[in-house]
């Protein structure tokens, strides 16, 4: 079984969607511990996968016997082995959470729908991060952006016209990544990535190679929500039901930043074609700037919790790529390590915030005032999630934006480091404000009122009390992701 890990960790979910629907037709009560199995699984697979990989190097697996570059090739190295892991712990974290909010926000009959749904998620998320084929990539996309489009459309009056325009923008961006896989295939005359990869060290520069590598960057950049393709990102996540916001928030947008990671850096900038990456990262790094303002300035404006959080993904999402941008060691270093703290900062807070609508049943969950009389495990959490977004010591997202700071700074990139600095104090307004709401205009901070009690509320308690251990727990051995990720970079 050791030998099949790299597909495992893709055919659990694809199989357990169609066994969560099946049996879901006839016993609906067997959706959510099916799907919570299902989880658990992939966990077990993702984290035996990330350790086998740190013990005996990076891992090639040969779909079918078919040698790559002929057959597909699932490929894992430091870098998406520290991804997976990510999404194993994050997507179990989140999975302890949804069955409280499921039975809150679906009918009986619709529930293994969803589940059903989620589990294609997770397939074509560990499937993107894992596969070595830049086609099989396309496909893997698809497969996670569709199931997407379907759960956003099941939330509240008015979801189905942002899961159009999810749609809509998410379809412009996967044609945009096809254009350009068909350069590179057209150019090169592979798919495989690594061989894509050496072949590219022998192709000329060219019109051609530009634009294909700006229609990757291109559609990638949709899918990631980067500033200013992000328009599609907050309808959908603050409309969607809170059960699927919880899953995609975290994960989503995480994952598509690993694509634009792997293809600068492993793609482009290890061959010779690295002036057309060069000037890319310089007008990035521009743009990127400008959106840590503008997402901060709309995260201020914002009335509703998961709408304010949604620009907060998107300036994360900015921060993340300000790191790529500086294209330095430590700039890449803070970029992965934002993504990798980010996942566990945004589960933490839209769990949170899910929770809060629980308790609150009122007929605005969406609205700031929700934040007073916190009980205990969504005040922490919410603390602690807060905290670590604004980069305060000892969570991780303080050493993940320090290494994101000394990156732009060694780059010479002022205007980066200046919308970093800024950027996390804008944010912190926001913060602050969130805090006062809940710690000092509420009354009863520590009473989890009779629904609390009778929704039995246990798995979302050990699933956000997980998430608070990871904030510190990653911000107290930072040095040891940063060990992994330098194993990737490799200068």
């Amino acid at each position: 079984m050791v030998e099949q890990l790299p597909a495992l960790v893709v055919a659990t979910p694809l199989l357990f969607s169609f066994l969560i629907f099946l049996v879901g037709l006839f016993e609906e009560r067997t959706s959510y511990p099916l799907f919570f199995t299902c989880l658990t699984l992939n966990l077990a697979f993702c984290l035996a996968l990330f350790f086998k990989v740190m013990k005996g190097g990076t891992i090639s697996y040969h779909l079918g016997g078919w040698q790559p570059p002929w057959g597909i090739e699932y490929r894992v190295d430091a870098l998406n082995g520290l991804v997976l892991a990510c999404i194993g712990v994050v997507s179990w974290f989140l999975g302890l959470c949804l069955n409280h909010v499921v039975k809150e926000e679906f009918a009986p009959e619709r529930r293994s729908q969803l589940y059903t749904l989620l589990s294609l998620q997770i397939c074509g998320l560990c499937g993107i991060v894992v596969t070595g084929d830049l086609f099989n990539l396309y496909v893997l996309l698809e497969i996670a952006s569709f199931s997407a489009y379907a759960i956003v459309a099941m939330g509240k009056k008015g979801a189905e016209f942002s899961a159009f325009r999810y749609l809509v923008f998410g379809t412009i961006g996967a044609c945009f990544y096809l254009l350009g896989v068909g350069h590179l295939y057209i150019l090169t005359g592979s798919l495989n990535l690594e061989h894509v990869k050496e072949l590219l060290q022998a192709t000329p520069s060219s019109k051609a190679l530009t634009v294909g590598f700006l229609f990757l960057m291109v559609g990638i950049g949709v899918k990631m929500a980067l500033f200013p393709l992000h328009f599609w990102l907050p309808d959908a996540y603050s409309m969607a039901p809170s059960s699927v916001s919880i899953m995609l928030a975290p994960l989503s947008t995480k994952v598509a930043s690993y694509v634009a990671l792997r293809i600068l850096f492993d793609l482009f900038f290890k061959t010779q074609h690295t002036e057309a990456v060069q000037v890319f990262l310089k007008f990035s790094g521009w743009v990127v700037s400008f959106g840590i303002f503008f997402s901060a300035f709309m995260a201020m404006a914002q009335k509703e919790l998961r709408r304010t959080l949604s620009y907060f993904l998107i300036s994360e999402i900015c921060f993340l790529t300000a790191g790529i941008a500086s294209f330095t060691r430590d700039g890449l270093r803070g970029a992965v390590l934002h993504l990798v703290n980010d996942m566990f900062m945004m589960g933490c807070l839209f769990a949170s915030i899910s929770l809060l609508g629980l308790l609150k049943k009122r007929e605005d969950t969406e609205a700031l005032d929700n934040l007073s009389d916190l009980g205990l495990f969504p005040g922490l959490s919410i603390l602690f999630g807060m905290l670590s977004v604004i980069g305060v010591p000892p969570f991780c997202g303080f050493f993940s934006k320090w290494y994101l700071v000394l990156g732009a700074l060694e780059s010479k990139s002022w205007h980066m480091a200046i919308a970093l600095l800024v950027g996390s104090l804008l944010n912190a307004v926001v913060v602050f404000k969130w805090l006062e709401k809940a710690f000092l205009k509420g009354t009863h901070h520590e009473k989890e009122g009779k629904r609390g009690k009778a929704l039995g509320l246990w798995g979302f308690k050990v699933g956000l009390f997980g998430f608070c251990a990871f904030l510190v727990f990653l911000g107290l051995y930072t040095r040891v992701t940063i060990e992994v990720i330098d194993l990737w970079i490799g200068f």
